[in-house]
């Protein structure tokens, strides 16, 4: 019998969690934004008890006891997380449930090769982008992860007596850095065991940060590439980062112009026209691997009826497709710091023509998460074809 026993009837048994099409990207939660520091100060209040049992704080300010043994996670609409989880813990064993949009990226990209146990986890009590406690129940679940902003789905989940915990996505004002770095304390927090991983990815970021500003800090303003994040795009959608979506701090981080900062939508909503993208005639653009879109179809106006063949950056064929590596890279996670300093690579050649990207990358891996990547593995990290938005982006 497990330990602790599921209040069943706490909670109503049938809770459709309706999530938004894009989880990750969940309306700024309302609560204090909170530094590194701060993130760093919280961490020291994990407290244990004389049972076994831990007392942590949240990304939300709850106060979370943790089992004395965690053996089966379920995460829910924090997206990136199971790759995170699985690097910090070399393992995807205790993974017994996540997203199917998190599914999808394990399978078309590096974490399913590199801990193929996590397509064995269940991603069954969601359907039709709607979440069923009862399904997510019959996992019998140690610990729970879900997106502090979904305060709904956090009570129902205290309420069934199980541990969860929110992880915050927007807290740090759409920072990566900061936000994975976050994640990682919290981690640290729970599986104190690996702490090490979140001293060493903060340390190797940190690096990046430095190494970037060093050779971009005196780029004057006309240097400054412009660029155009292509979220999504499909027949019926064109879908850029405006001010407050992670492109913006991509660009900002390595000394670029977004195009689109002057948007004030959140998250995903930032939908532009093609007359917009016109009179911003960005030099570079970035496609998501959140839609099925590539540079070929920029190329050859193969989706909808919009005419690319005008923009600068489809003109000079500088069009990418953004890595896919252990996860999604437009969103924080494991892979941030490579997705920095490929950015800035990208953008700056001249700048970075010191910088070779498969070196970079198996170096990092090798001092965060002491696992040995090939040539081959690194290669396939940044030649992601359309498959890596199957569950998630438009048909073309």
């Amino acid at each position: 019998m497990r330990k602790t026993k599921r209040n069943l009837t706490a909670a109503v048994l049938v809770f459709a969690a309706t999530l938004s099409a894009t989880p990750v990207f969940a309306a700024k939660e309302k609560e204090e934004s909170t530094s590194k520091a701060n993130t760093e100060n919280i961490s020291k209040e994990a407290s244990a008890k004389d049972d076994g049992e831990r007392t942590i704080i949240d990304h939300a300010g709850n106060e979370v006891t943790l089992p004395e043994e965690i053996n089966r996670i379920v995460v829910t609409d924090t997206l990136p997380l199971p790759s995170v989880l699985s690097l910090y813990l070399d393992s995807a064993e205790k993974l017994v449930g996540i997203s199917p949009v998190s599914m999808s990226a394990a399978k078309a990209g590096l974490l399913g090769e590199l801990y193929p146990e996590i397509l064995d986890a269940d991603t069954s009590f969601f359907e039709n982008n709607e979440l069923n406690i009862e399904s997510l129940l019959a996992l019998e679940p140690d610990l729970v992860f879900y997106n502090a902003q979904n305060k709904e789905l956090g009570e129902s989940l205290a309420s069934a007596g199980l541990a969860a915990v929110a992880v915050s996505v927007t807290k740090w004002d759409y920072n990566a850095s900061d936000t994975f770095d976050a994640w990682m304390d919290l981690l640290a927090d729970i599986f104190p065991e690996e702490k090490e991983k979140a001293e060493a990815a903060k340390e190797y970021g940190e690096k990046v940060e430095e190494e970037i500003q060093d050779k971009t800090d005196e780029l004057k303003d006309e240097e400054k590439k412009n660029v155009f994040f292509l979220f999504n795009y499909s027949d019926t959608a064109l879908v850029t980062s405006g001010k407050n979506f992670w492109g913006q701090y991509w660009c900002d981080a390595i000394n670029a112009v977004n195009v689109g900062e002057e948007i004030e939508a959140e998250r995903s909503n930032a939908s532009v026209n093609m007359e917009q993208v016109y009179s911003w005639d960005p030099k570079i653009i970035f496609i998501s691997n959140f839609t099925k879109a590539m540079p070929e179809d920029l190329y050859n106006n193969t989706i909808g009826d919009n005419d690319w063949s005008s923009v600068s950056a489809v003109k000079n064929e500088q069009v990418y497709k953004m890595p896919l590596g252990a996860y999604r890279s437009f969103t924080p996670g494991a892979d941030t710091p490579m997705t920095l300093m490929w950015l800035a690579k990208t953008v700056y050649p001249d700048l970075f023509e010191d910088v070779d990207m498969t070196e970079e990358v198996e170096n990092y891996y090798k001092e965060v998460y002491n696992i040995e990547l090939t040539d081959d593995q690194v290669a396939q990290m940044y030649t992601p074809s359309a498959d890596a938005a199957n569950g998630y982006g438009s048909s073309k």
